[in-house]
């Protein structure tokens, strides 16, 4: 079984990836928030709290691409640290040298 690593071969694709995963970091700590319940309105109904959700999705793409809290950022600073190795880990039974 090998892991396919083609997609963190580009710069590009790591950040993208990143991102994505900051704003899905992002939007589970807001739901999170939201689910304290620290304040319950007169007016709440499904209807209000499906906007809000879709409005928390758009929050926390907009937070992840403008003002990111750095957790894809190491994300992304760790894939591009282990794709290089894992690259040379793959080539080396290639060379012959024996692998321990």
């Amino acid at each position: 079984m090998s892991n396919d690593t083609s997609r963190t071969a580009s710069h590009d694709n790591l950040k993208a990836a990143g991102e994505k995963f900051e704003a899905i970091f992002v939007g589970m700590m807001l739901k999170s928030m939201r689910a304290a319940h620290l304040s319950d309105g007169l007016f709440d109904n499904k209807a209000g709290e499906q906007f809000r959700d879709m409005q928390d999705t758009q929050l926390a793409q907009s937070m992840a691409a403008h003002a990111p809290i750095g957790i894809g950022k190491a994300m992304v600073d760790f894939l591009a640290r282990s794709a290089p190795a894992e690259g040379l880990a793959q080539s080396a039974p290639a060379d012959g040298e024996p692998v321990a």
